[in-house]
């Protein structure tokens, strides 16, 4: 048995001698204080676990001053890692795949351009300008760097809050691109202050929820552009939007509906075709593109029968104009502007680093998450200066980039000049392109978003975050996208108040024939000691959950002093909490073992501790409470515990 991996404040110091034998005089294992150190040295270790825990400077241990300099551009600047290693061979693949994400990107660029209620051109300019800045500081080599329908919906939906993009479209970009900017701020600053644990309260099950009420959300709304409706709704729920699409009937134009559906079913199919067998993941990928160009080809050829089509319109020719000097720092709007930041900020750093990461594992190499923090962060404060909206790593256009065999983030590169060249010489092209065309594309994209899986995956596994999930599906739908996500983070923290607040304790019982004892519930072959009861806490004890614990504990005993009188067993006389599963312990939970310790006293009852990690034993020595604890009130396993006290009972007259 190791001692010290139980109780040792750091594994990686060795012992000192006094602690290198554990076996005490009676022949039973103590338990021991972990090796002394000092506040700082506890502090200093304590903030790198919380803010290091990758420890990103071990390249540079025992590195000169030189190869300590190139290490750091490398580590800031990952292209530098790459680059001088890149082959013909590598290129030739990056190539081929650039292409196929550029023939995705441009169309979804345009259509999410006009989700968030922005002129299309803008979705196109934030297809340049972002993969170019991400290809230089992204550490992932798949993701794919563009406009994604989540985070332009809730940028849509909440500056229409306070203006619209018909009646002051200038103020509306100022507002777009400020958002921007304070997305990308907030998203450095969590990568450079190594704060990407934040994000982590968006938990699984509450994304999944959101993502699905978000993407259903998304597809009701283009029925404005399926179905030629001019006069529609700008609310994101869903009673407005179907009451807006029935009462404004007499818009409706048959020429639309026939041509959307029509090429709504074609881009769907193909993306089965894709999802069935991925080989032909091309299908899907030039689907979008490909039905631009038809429908754009149809309804300029016969625009004099098509009158009731929408279309895009003339879109202005060239590269990103400068927008710098639409950034606004104060004034009436900065709050909204900074929580639509926030927010979006949020939503899309979450979709690009999970993206990221799972493609990372499919290929077996590590994403720095605090590295894409800063990467996209740096990528739309300099995107907010150049006409661009908020970018993030997008799902589908990674999923194509990865399965068309991209190597390295030159892809992006290769995806940024395809859309230089249609925004210098393709543009007047897509003057005719339908509107219900986009309306097509984003609801093909955003299908894939309403995860059943996983939804049902939830429902087998955890009840409660199944119920997170629906809370935030529902949200989402009947009340607004913003309070969605809000209701979403809301259930996250409450279900870890939850934990907290209300730990989980097992009784234990033996399993003949070991020395291994588990809950009694779990395994019924466990039994129960004669005259003691065995009770472990799964959580460690703090202020939050003491009160419960001393409460839950009592009523244990309670109980099991009325299963022995039932039983005619013998009587209760010892008590042992097994604190293996206590991480951690402040005033409050030492309070609560010297109260119980007092109340059990008084009930001539015997309170004893098992194997307590190195930071609660020391806690406890510190407060003096292992004192009064006796020789028989602290042992490393509960067996020896049972065996010692059992020792100790017969050797008594």
């Amino acid at each position: 048995m190791a001692i010290h991996s139980s109780v040792a404040g750091n594994p990686s110091e060795p012992p000192p001698a006094p602690y290198a034998t554990p076996m005490s005089e009676s022949g039973v294992l103590e338990v021991r204080l972990p090796p002394p150190t000092t506040t700082v040295k506890k502090l200093r270790h304590r903030l790198s676990e919380i803010f290091f825990p990758d420890d990103p400077l071990h390249r540079f241990k025992d590195q000169t001053v030189s190869r300590k300099f190139i290490l750091g551009l490398q580590f800031f600047l990952p292209i530098l890692q790459w680059a001088p290693h890149y082959t013909l061979k590598l290129l030739k693949s990056d190539v081929v795949s650039g292409l196929t994400i550029a023939s995705l990107a441009i169309p979804q660029g345009i259509s999410y351009a006009k989700l968030a209620n922005l002129p299309p051109i803008i979705g196109l300019y934030s297809s340049f300008v972002p993969p170019l800045i991400y290809s230089v500081l992204g550490s992932s080599r798949h993701l794919a760097v563009g406009p994604v329908s989540i985070a332009s919906l809730v940028m849509g939906t909440m500056l229409h809050e306070a203006t619209s993009e018909e009646d002051q479209p200038a103020l509306y970009l100022q507002l777009a691109f400020t958002a921007t900017f304070f997305a990308g701020l907030f998203q450095a600053s969590l990568g450079f202050l190594r704060l990407g644990f934040v994000i982590d309260f968006l938990s699984k099950a509450t994304l999944v929820g959101f993502m699905a009420g978000a993407a259903v959300i998304v597809a009701l709304q283009q029925l404005k552009g399926l179905l030629g409706i001019v006069h529609f709704t700008s609310k994101m729920q869903m009673i407005p939007v179907l009451s807006s699409v029935f009462t404004q009937k007499d818009e409706w134009s048959w020429q639309t509906i026939v041509m959307g559906v029509c090429f709504l079913i074609v881009l769907l199919g193909t993306r089965q075709i894709s999802m069935r067998n991925p080989k032909l993941f091309w299908i899907s990928a030039a689907a979008p593109l490909t039905s631009v160009i038809l429908s754009t080809a149809l309804v300029a050829c016969l625009k004099s029968k098509l009158p009731g089509i929408q279309t895009i319109g003339k879109l202005p020719k060239g590269v990103n104009p400068p927008s710098a000097n639409m950034l606004f720092f104060s004034g009436r709007y900065i709050g909204l502007a900074i929580k639509t930041g926030l927010i979006t900020g949020i939503l899309s750093l979450t979709e690009g680093i999970a993206v990221g990461r799972t493609f990372a594992t499919l290929k077996n190499y590590q994403v720095d998450g605090n590295k894409e923090m800063m990467a996209i962060g740096l990528m739309n404060m300099s995107g907010s200066c150049a006409s661009c909206y908020v970018t993030s790593g997008s799902f589908s256009r990674s999923a194509v980039n990865y399965n068309a065999g991209a190597q390295t983030v030159v892809s992006n590169i290769v995806m940024a000049a395809t859309v230089l060249i249609t925004l210098l010489f393709l543009m007047p092209l897509f003057r005719y392109t339908p509107n219900l065309i986009l309306a097509a594309i984003i609801i093909t994209a955003v299908i894939g978003l309403i995860d059943y899986k996983s939804a049902y995956d939830l429902w087998k596994v955890d009840k409660l975050d199944f119920l997170a999930a629906m809370c935030s599906f529902f949200g989402v739908l009947f009340i607004s996208v913003p309070l969605g996500l809000a209701i979403a983070v809301g259930i996250s923290v409450f279900k870890i108040l939850l934990h907290v607040t209300r730990p989980n304790t097992v009784p234990l019982g033996n399993i003949p024939g070991t020395r291994v004892y588990q809950s009694l519930h779990r395994y019924k072959e466990a039994i129960r000691i004669p005259s003691f009861f065995i009770l472990a806490v799964e959580a460690p004890i703090y202020f939050a959950n003491s009160t419960y614990l001393q409460e839950r504990i009592l009523r244990w005993i309670r109980e099991e002093e009325e299963w022995l009188a039932s039983h005619s067993s013998n009587n209760l006389k010892c008590v042992i909490l097994d604190m293996t599963a206590v991480t951690g312990i402040d005033t409050s939970g030492i309070d609560l073992i010297i109260e119980l310790r007092r109340m059990l006293n008084q009930r001539s009852l015997k309170l004893v501790l098992v194997n307590p990690v190195g930071g609660v034993m020391e806690k406890l020595h510190h407060s003096n409470i292992l004192d009064s604890l006796g020789l028989e009130g602290l042992y490393l396993t509960v067996g020896e515990a049972v065996e010692d006290i059992s020792s100790s009972w017969k050797a008594q007259p």
